[in-house]
């Protein structure tokens, strides 16, 4: 299992703009294979920056998710909303043993 958390800062006006994008947007790569679960998440004290997490099967689903048609044309129209360049991370559950 694959976490993935893609933090994103939008200009205050473009906020409003990314909500609807993302509202329309869930449904669609909550049902893409390999998707395990996809939700937004707000700094409680900077309202402009933003946060998806999302649970994948494997780096490979993820890889044919960001290749997709769908997320070029997403991306492509969310990217112009930034105010500041995104950052994401890819984590792999890390247990230790005793």
């Amino acid at each position: 299992m694959l976490t993935r958390f893609v933090l994103m800062t939008f200009k205050p006006e473009n906020i409003a703009s990314f909500e609807q994008i993302f509202k329309a947007s869930a449904p669609k790569i909550r049902a893409f294979p390999g998707c395990r679960h996809v939700e937004l998440l707000q700094d409680s004290h900077e309202p402009e920056v933003f946060f998806t997490y999302s649970l994948w099967d494997s780096e490979e689903d993820l890889q044919a998710y960001r290749d997709s048609d769908f997320f070029k044309e997403v991306w492509s129209r969310t990217r112009q909303l930034f105010a500041a360049r995104p950052q994401a991370w890819s984590l792999n559950k890390h247990e230790l043993n005793n």
